[in-house]
């Protein structure tokens, strides 16, 4: 071998005026790492494109939500469409069919239980007629949807939860656990319900500023946030025990997280110390750095992460932007590969999507949004189509995908098991079932009245007529001064009920025959109970009058003993004298 001259090892390099030189190609460095191909991929979702839908197959006339907050303001099954809309005080959100397009009466009714303005609203992944939403007024609310819409406006909750002091920003179910609820308010508290049982089964309390988002694992056993503070955590969601954190965007803005399915990582979208935004991935065990990181451009507008964990298709939609941009997530570096986007010239204010088993095969829809936009009130669905010739059911592009089951109860998940979704075909479906679940009102019941308790009681001291005392101190008795407030706290509503019974001028008229309750206030309004839970809220004001007169006539009695004490010691003065 010493002999040998490989020939090929060298070539010849001329430049003009300067003679021949010999190269040896062995000397040259070659790269440490691989490269990876920057070129073009092959990947049969390359030309994915979206489709808007046509004007007559959009809702028409919603006067869609102003408010600032970063959500999404919309949440669709394959039932029902629900949009937070604009509403002059309180929280109102709109529940349409999803086949009722077209412009939209004026007058729809909507669900109009909450307080203050509603932030987040999410449906039920195993019951399409549930629906959850929290609000500025500190609580998570259930609404159960009949068939067919809503026919009057919606007032009377399913379950009401009260745990946050401050408002409530995003709630998020449990993918696999059955009555599972995360609620993240503005308390830095996470909350996970049984909503099932109406209670709590563990207050997270480990982020010290505001919550910007969160999302589950594939099988719910991990939770990944964000928040001001610029941290990515991973989260376990029974004991609240902080796996992993790291800071995942340097820059000041809300930045957003999402599994991707059950891969062990997570995306993030936020922003760069020089306003950039950005993308990341990261591994779920160590987030000291992320395994991947590119940026996107230098817009304003807070991007969101939308994970399709059947065709791991990653889409990325900024608020007040008009494009979609989708990439495609592999198990390789860069993990992340940018495939196309989809351009409109109509901003955005939120996006809701379709779950995947409310996608249309016969056209080869991957993906659907439902975009809210920002400037007209108009919601537009938009659908990601792969082109394909054929019309028959592609098995490539939809394997089995999660089913509308659960795969454990709320007990199983709290005492430690996990287990992965459901599924089902695409190509057969399978049977949802749904029904109304039984209202827990036992804790609504005891606020209820227990709120009606005091506002009588602030009515009564508000309506106090004072009556001046001029006796010298020595002679007022130490019984009567100790009953000098309750005897002022005595009203004229309340003496004329103690006097004639069952019939008042203001507050509750009691008819004891017929069992009914009529709750008129100063505009003349009058509700008769016809359902189980408001004769229960009658029976319970009922008890707290009977009380309330028992009360009174004791302090009654009380007071006739001390007026006949003070009778006797005024006579007797006057036999000294």
């Amino acid at each position: 071998m010493s002999g040998f001259v490989d020939e090929s090892a060298s070539f010849i390099v001329q430049d003009k005026g300067k003679s021949n030189a010999m190269v040896d190609v062995r000397a040259c460095n070659k790269p440490v790492e691989r490269l990876w191909f920057r070129g073009v991929r092959s990947s049969k979702f390359r030309h994915v494109f979206g489709s808007p839908a046509k004007r007559e197959r959009c809702y028409d006339n919603v006067k869609i939500t102003k408010n600032a907050h970063d959500s999404h303001f919309c949440a669709v099954n394959p039932k029902f469409v629900a949009i937070v809309t604009e509403v002059a005080g309180g929280g109102a959100f709109l529940v349409l069919p999803i086949n009722q397009t077209g412009r939209l009466d004026f007058n729809t009714s909507r669900v109009t239980g909450h307080k203050g303005p509603v932030l987040d609203i999410k449906w039920n992944p195993f019951n399409d007629n549930i629906i959850a939403s929290c609000s500025d007024d500190c609580t998570v609310k259930l609404w159960y949807i009949p068939d067919g819409g809503l026919a009057s406006h919606l007032t009377e909750w399913l379950i009401d939860l009260h745990g946050h002091k401050r408002r409530v920003g995003y709630i998020e179910w449990h993918p696999t656990a059955e009555n599972v609820l995360i609620s993240a308010g503005f308390d830095h508290l996470l909350i996970v319900w049984d909503v099932g049982k109406g209670e709590a089964l563990n207050v997270i309390d480990c982020h010290p500023d505001v919550i910007y988002s969160m999302s589950f694992n594939r099988d719910g056993s991990r939770l990944a946030t964000t928040c001001k503070d610029k941290k990515l955590r991973i989260i376990d969601p029974r004991t609240g025990f902080v796996i992993s954190e790291g800071i995942c965007h340097a820059g000041t803005r809300s930045s957003k997280v999402a599994y991707l399915g059950g891969s062990g990582r997570v995306v993030t979208t936020g922003f760069s110390r020089h306003s950039d935004r950005q993308v990341s991935v990261w591994n779920d065990d160590n987030l000291a750095v992320p395994l991947h990181e590119e940026t996107i451009d230098s817009s304003s507008g807070v991007i969101f992460p939308y994970y399709d964990s059947d065709t791991n298709i990653l889409y990325l939609a900024g608020k007040g932007d008009g494009n979609i941009r989708y990439y495609e997530m592999v198990d390789q570096a860069p993990y992340i590969h940018f495939l196309s986007q989809f351009i409109s010239g109509s901003p955005q204010r939120g996006l809701g999507f379709m779950p995947k088993r409310g996608c249309d095969v016969s056209q080869c829809e991957i993906f659907r949004f439902f975009k809210l936009h920002a400037t007209r009130g108009m919601c537009e669905p938009v659908s990601m189509i792969v082109p394909r010739k054929s019309d028959q059911f592609q098995e490539d592009l939809y394997p089995d995908t999660a089913a509308p089951v659960p795969a454990l109860t709320a007990g199983d998940w709290q005492n430690g098991i996990n287990r992965p979704p459901v599924y089902m075909s695409m190509k057969t479906g399978v049977t949802v079932c749904t029904h109304k679940p039984k209202a827990f009102k036992g804790n609504e019941l005891s606020r209820s009245a227990t709120a009606d308790n005091n506002y009588r009681m602030k009515f009564a001291f508000l309506s106090t007529q004072t009556v001046p005392d001029y006796r010298p101190l020595d002679l007022l008795p130490e019984s009567e001064k100790s009953q000098k407030t309750s005897n002022n706290q005595s009203t004229k509503f309340q003496q004329i009920q103690q006097m004639f019974g069952n019939y008042t001028n203001q507050g509750d008229i009691i008819n004891e025959d017929i069992m009914t309750l009529k709750i008129s206030d100063h505009n003349g309004y009058e509700e008769i109970p016809k359902t189980e839970y408001q004769l229960q809220r009658a029976y319970l004001r009922q008890g707290e009058e009977l009380k309330l007169l028992r009360k009174q006539l004791a302090s009654r009695d009380r007071q006739i003993k001390d007026l006949e004490q003070l009778v006797a010691k005024l006579q007797a003065h006057r036999k000294h004298k």
